[in-house]
């Protein structure tokens, strides 16, 4: 990451809990394994934080390095699982009517190939992410559950058909000497917190469906994750990547409330 006058500010805005995209992210409160309720980490604060929206047609908005302001998808998808879980939490109909409204923009925004563009403002060569699928096939499960609509589970089966494509078949996931590996970014080493939004929403998705293969898929990059475990380990505190970045104090953080969601799902004791 290049040092420069936008860096600076937004590692200012993290660490000074002012940056909308890394506030707190514990382990989920309406969480439940095995069900699809509340999401595994906690998304409420990133709606809490822009109380203007609920009322209004208006969704969550992030600042490009060049003052844009834009739709990022993953932003959109975290704000949805936040709202849904806030109206698990008091049961306002104005949560509920927001979750519906990021639905149909999840909808309305998915390419035929199943996919978002997500990162078309920094790198538009290689636009699609795991975690990106994930959390959008995790929102859409919710949605499906809550309101029944055939259409929500078809769009996240494309969700996750096309995340588990191979990284040369322009999908998201590297399958390499038997691992496989749910890529945040294609065209990088793996990201422990991308790795494991895309796990959940596999998780989320095996819960849905009775097709074998996605639930061994799943089991083997649970497998991968936790033999490749301590790359991201550097003894007093996380690594945010393969690349040798090491985890700010947010993403190490939400890297603890991810282990031990993982820990509600799958019983190896390394997390």
């Amino acid at each position: 990451m290049s040092i420069n006058l936008y860096n600076i500010k937004k590692w200012y805005k993290m660490l000074t809990g002012n940056s909308v995209l890394h506030v707190n992210q514990n382990f989920g409160e309406h969480f439940i394994p095995g069900e699809i309720q509340g999401y595994f980490n906690n998304m409420k604060e990133k709606v809490l934080m822009q109380p203007e929206l609920l009322n209004s047609e208006m969704l969550p908005t992030v600042k490009t390095e060049q003052n844009e302001e834009i739709l990022f998808p993953v932003a959109v998808f975290q704000y949805g699982l936040g709202v849904y879980d806030l109206y698990l939490q008091s049961d306002d109909i104005i949560y509920l009517k927001k979750f519906e409204q990021i639905i149909n923009w999840t909808v309305d925004n998915q390419n035929s190939n199943g996919a978002w563009n997500n990162f078309f403002f920094i790198y538009p060569n290689y636009p699609y992410g795991a975690m990106c699928q994930g959390e959008a096939a995790s929102l859409l499960i919710r949605a499906f559950n809550e309101f029944g609509k055939e259409e929500y589970l078809k769009a996240a089966e494309k969700a996750i058909e096309f995340m588990l494509l191979p990284v040369e078949q322009g999908g998201t996931t590297s399958y390499v000497d038997g691992s496989i590996i749910f890529l945040e970014y294609t065209h990088k080493k793996a990201v422990l917190n991308g790795w494991i939004f895309a796990i959940f929403g596999l998780y989320d998705f095996c819960l849905v469906s009775d097709d074998i293969k996605y639930k061994e898929i799943l089991n083997q990059s649970l497998k991968s994750l936790s033999k490749m475990l301590d790359k991201f380990d550097c003894n007093i505190w996380s690594m945010y990547d393969l690349e040798g970045r090491i985890a700010s104090p947010f993403y190490h953080n939400l890297h603890i409330a991810q282990l031990e969601a993982l820990s509600k799902i799958d019983d190896n004791p390394i997390y």
